[in-house]
């Protein structure tokens, strides 16, 4: 039997606040009939406006799902509702699945089969001599996008930025295009952010003018690449955007410990979902970041839900925090961090060292933001809460780091 999830579990799943909405209406017993659970199964069926129920099944394990209803959302709300409803102990413990959830649960097996039976073949040898000549390729792409770069930063420079604020995405948006087909994202993505400093507040200019130092300072980098010590060009070559093939990544030495799902957030750019969860070791105490992403209408894994941890093994990629997850030796499940060692807030902006600081207990929601974010495990002392940031006596305030900047959060309770 699965330890049941919490409803702060089972919402943070949803796509957006409206799927969260309609499901709390579907979390009745009235609504359902044939439920059941076994396993890490749930499943029953729902009656919708057609005139068969729609058939809805969940494994708990995988946070996999799937339901006959038409709905384009991942999860639908007969999904969220009946996860609700089993959160709430409505759905009976039974013997043996229902027959639908029983098949879609065979065929999850056997493609999971395939894959590790594809994952263990020995791929091809590559071409060392057109894989050379490929990364040459690319490195010369960025070095011209990288080029123009510093022709405009030198623009922005001398013709000032006091009037960034009015046109603010007009000024910065053209160049992150560039950097896109310069085939460097990291840095087209730090460049789509400078909007966001300009309405910062007070002090804005000197923020702006920092970050565009810090991009200067990353030309500067890359012009130099083969001079430096590797774990930097490493950073460099992660911050400008370079691909790190994942089988590249599997080869590191893994970390085990137990994982924290500290929390997550999704962005859509139209024709891709990304997902950010964020995790925290309890032995380690670090951080890491896992990406999944969903393109062509496809939704990117959420198996990893926020409140739960697992025992598993991650590599990290070179000078990051972003890491792959190659094995896992327990489901994930429920689970309260430590009050004497609670996650923390990290410096996420480039170019800065990483500070941490314990988070108070307090639950507050995020006003702004990516579509959407989930819940971080329970505080352990009894208050109630969850580790969020603090809040001074006078206004809503995030926390700032030593040079007095705002911290980043890289997830927030909702």
């Amino acid at each position: 039997m699965a330890t049941p999830w919490t409803v702060e579990q089972v919402l943070s799943l949803a796509p957006d606040a409206t799927s969260q909405t309609a499901a709390r209406g579907l979390s009745t017993p009235a609504h359902w009939s044939g439920t059941g659970t076994v396993e890490s199964l749930v499943w029953g069926r729902c009656r919708g406006s057609g005139s068969k129920p729609y058939q809805t099944v969940v494994d708990l394990a995988g946070a996999a799902y799937q339901c006959t209803c038409p709905s384009r959302k991942s999860p639908c709300k007969h999904t969220l509702g009946l996860l609700l409803l089993w959160a709430a102990g409505g759905v009976p413990d039974v013997a043996e699945p229902a027959d639908f959830a029983a098949v879609w649960a065979d065929s999850r097996e056997d493609r999971a089969a395939a894959t590790a039976h594809r994952a263990t073949r020995v791929a091809a040898p590559k071409d060392p001599e057109q894989a050379a000549r490929t990364a040459a390729r690319r490195q010369q792409r960025v070095t011209r996008g990288l080029a123009e770069l510093d022709v405009w930063l030198s623009d922005q420079v001398r013709t000032g930025i006091a009037g960034a604020s009015a046109d603010a995405y007009r000024r910065f948006d053209g160049m992150a295009a560039r950097m896109v087909d310069a085939q460097a994202p990291g840095v087209a993505a730090t460049l789509r952010r400078l909007p966001q400093v300009t309405s910062s507040g007070p002090g804005w200019p000197g923020r702006l003018l920092a970050e565009l130092a810090q991009l200067r300072l990353l030309v500067a980098a890359h012009q130099r690449l083969g001079e430096l010590p590797e774990p930097l060009a490493a950073t460099v070559r992660s911050r400008i955007g370079y691909t790190v093939i994942a089988e590249e990544v599997l080869t590191t030495a893994p970390v085990r410990d137990l994982w924290h799902v500290l929390g997550s957030t999704e962005t859509d750019s139209g024709n891709l979902v990304t997902r950010r969860t964020w995790l925290w070791a309890a032995a380690a105490d670090r951080p890491a970041l896992v990406l999944t992403f969903g393109a062509g209408g496809q939704q990117p894994d959420r198996s990893l839900v926020g409140g739960t941890a697992l025992d598993a093994d991650l590599h990290f990629t070179p000078a990051s925090r972003r890491c792959a997850l190659s094995s896992v030796s327990s489901t994930p499940k429920p689970r309260r961090c430590p009050a004497s060692r609670p996650p923390h807030v990290v410096e996420l902006s480039a170019g800065s060292s990483t500070t941490t600081r314990p988070l108070e207990p307090r639950t507050r929601g995020s006003r702004s933001g990516p579509r959407s974010s989930t819940s971080v495990p329970p505080a352990a002392d009894g208050s109630g809460g969850s580790w969020t940031r603090p809040e001074t006596a006078s206004r809503r305030a995030a926390p700032r780091n030593r040079c007095g900047r705002r911290w980043r959060l890289p997830a927030e309770t909702s």
